[in-house]
């Protein structure tokens, strides 16, 4: 194959990317390009496991703390900033790698996109306010009968892409599934991409989310989630697994509250449960991520096996890809 000119890094939750990514970055004059839609909130850190900056070890990042956890981030605003961003980095002569679990960031950079409306705020409220009215499966019924197709396609939970579906429908009158004309992918663009999927054992994976969970309290993600209820969070950012959890208990002052050193929190045993839940949830999510990505085509998959290092991953990759 060609020398790539742009190098994807997917995968699932906790697949080990962003230290891969750093580690690539530093051996190839990379800058990295974070293809994650949680990232992008500023102070929300903890419960993204979003890399320090000595973690970063002076590798030059984007995508990350891009905005306020108060506004929303379409697929479109993100694709137009990553390929600005792309253009610059080739432009400086170095290497872009994209990297993140956020499929459809991955997919709109790779394929293009169908142009679809902006938002409308107003609009929005409306239709979140019946949500909540009347129900989400009252919600679910209005997509079916103006866009059947989409509304299979997105399933009966979902409230922020059923929401989505109809306000597109309400703006443009036009069904969300109806084909129109895409914006090009990258490879028309006239750039070479490489996207590689990270494999790893799915046991020692989910083992791996549960420690991180773990620390992800260890920090001060109780704390971290106190600070952002306190604010009107978007639809997207309150979605985040981890924030919505704990939000939900927050909201419903569940249970006694105790003070530890840094914010009041809920109780010990009321902990615990809701960091089982997160893991829990957090597993499913990875179990979608893969799914999302072995449906997709283009994508060369790497075996990580337990015992192996970063450093023994980005050997063979520098030694199967870029040579």
């Amino acid at each position: 194959m060609k020398k790539p000119d742009i190098l994807f890094l997917v995968g699932p939750t906790a697949s080990g990317k962003s230290g891969l990514a750093v580690a690539l970055a530093k051996r190839l004059n990379g800058e990295i390009i974070s293809a994650d839609s949680m990232l992008i909130y500023k102070g929300m850190d903890i419960g993204t496991a979003k890399l320090t900056k000595k973690e970063r070890q002076g590798v030059r990042h984007h995508g990350i703390d891009l905005i306020p956890p108060t506004r929303n981030f379409s697929v479109f605003a993100y694709r137009r900033f990553a390929l600005k961003t792309i253009k610059d980095v080739v432009k400086r002569g170095k290497l872009p790698i994209v990297t993140g679990g956020t499929g459809f960031y991955v997919r709109a950079l790779l394929e293009g996109l169908s142009p679809q409306p902006g938002a409308n705020a107003a609009i929005r409220r409306k239709l979140e306010a019946e949500a909540k009215e009347s129900g989400l499966p009252a919600l679910y019924q209005r997509l079916l009968k103006v866009d059947r197709k989409r509304a299979l396609q997105i399933g009966t939970h979902n409230q922020r892409r059923i929401i989505r579906a109809l306000e597109i429908y309400l703006i443009s009158g036009r069904k969300p599934s109806q084909p129109s004309e895409k914006s090009p992918g990258l490879r028309k663009l006239g750039y070479k991409p490489l996207v590689l999927g990270l494999h790893r054992q799915r046991q020692a994976l989910y083992q791996t989310i549960n420690q991180r969970v773990d620390q992800m309290f260890r920090k001060g993600l109780v704390c971290e989630v106190k600070r952002l209820a306190k604010i009107k969070l978007s639809v997207t950012a309150s979605q985040g697994v981890g924030y919505k959890q704990l939000l939900d208990v927050l909201k419903k002052g569940s249970g006694t509250f105790f003070q530890n050193k840094r914010c009041l929190t809920p109780s010990r045993s009321i902990l615990k449960e809701i960091r089982e839940k997160i893991k829990q949830d957090t597993r499913h999510f990875a179990k979608r991520q893969w799914t999302w990505f072995k449906r997709e085509k283009g994508i060369r998959w790497i075996w990580w096996p337990e015992n192996a290092t970063v450093a023994n991953i980005s050997d063979f990759i520098l030694n199967n890809f870029f040579k």
